[in-house]
């Protein structure tokens, strides 16, 4: 059985059909399954077993010996939530009762770290283990996963194979009930759908001109081939970076939704938000060697290549991955 946390979340419930196109159908889905908006992530799935977050340890008790790997993507991931507890609670103490699991019964583990660990980015983007604990996240979200990360690296108790991934701007199918904290990529298309023009953060950096902001967009797909590649080269453990290893500009993927969409382009810029203004990462890039040194040797998708798959065959007919 495949253990996946968060499983009826965004990246996770990609990571589900991954597995079955692989043939692996004894999952084992973790989740808080009370959340309506999120069930169509799960439908059609090849599903052993639903278990709740609550109760998955005294689950994992009972069935250790027939788990053969965990992918722990489950999280609470809002990076405007600044009550500590729920992230010491949903993220820190939780993946350590996993990690310490993992260690008991030696089972594989996958977890997911973030960008946001870096900040804002004055350290730069290398998965440099040795730098994580230099790393000043900016907000509640990012300390949460950074302290997991610095945790991790202090324990001399380790699962045989274990890996951290920090996920840069993940876009794609299965992330309608995300709300604020889904992709640039679907709230623009809401928008231009709904009014035929955008809005973009105004720049508030004298660095950078308005919607030149840069992130590092990285397609779901891309991110759940490197989850499968992983559990299949039980090799290199560590912490990697996920990103595409090439920053886009706002506007880049602004234009690449309107063309998709077969739309003239239309942009306003708004100021950004007071209550993220002083958080905002204007600038992310993933130095993607670590994992190309692991063997990873796939190409990751341009965000054009990206953008156009994701409004093409998700966005404008509705679906689901």
């Amino acid at each position: 059985m495949i253990v996946v946390t968060g499983a009826a979340g965004f990246i996770a419930s990609c990571l589900v059909t991954r597995l079955n196109e692989a043939n692996f159908n004894d999952i084992v889905v973790v989740d808080n399954f009370s959340i309506a908006k999120k069930e169509n992530n799960l439908k059609g799935k090849k599903i052993k077993e639903y278990v709740d977050r609550m109760e998955f340890f005294s689950w994992l008790e009972k069935n250790y010996e027939e788990v053969e790997f965990i992918f722990h993507l489950g999280a609470r991931t809002d990076t405007t939530e600044f009550n500590k507890d729920i992230f010491d609670l949903l993220n820190l103490n939780y993946s350590k009762q996993m990690w310490n699991a993992c260690c008991e019964y030696q089972i594989p583990l996958v977890y997911a770290s973030s960008a946001a660990t870096y900040g804002s980015g004055k350290l730069g983007y290398d998965d440099d283990e040795t730098i994580i604990p230099l790393l000043h996240p900016l907000n509640p979200y990012g300390d949460s996963k950074n302290d997991f990360d610095k945790w991790v690296l202090e324990q001399t108790a380790k699962p045989f194979f274990w890996a951290g991934l920090k996920f840069f701007n993940v876009y794609g199918p299965n992330e309608y009930h995300k709300g604020r904290m889904a992709s640039v990529v679907l709230h623009a298309f809401k928008q231009i759908q709904e009014t035929g023009k955008l809005k973009l953060f105004r720049s508030h950096n004298p660095d950078f001109k308005d919607g030149e902001q840069m992130r590092d967009f990285i397609y779901v797909k891309d991110v759940v081939e490197v989850c499968y590649f992983l559990m299949q080269n039980r090799k290199h453990s560590g912490i990697y970076n996920l990103g595409s290893g090439k920053a886009r500009t706002f506007l880049d993927l602004a234009f690449q939704t309107f063309q998709a969409m077969g739309r003239e382009a239309e942009i306003d810029f708004v100021d950004t938000p007071s209550d993220i203004r002083d958080t905002y990462q204007y600038f992310t890039e993933a130095n993607m060697q670590k994992l190309r040194d692991a063997g990873y040797d796939k190409p990751f998708h341009t965000l054009e290549e990206g953008v156009q798959d994701y409004v093409k065959h998700y966005l404008l007919e509705g679906k689901y991955f």
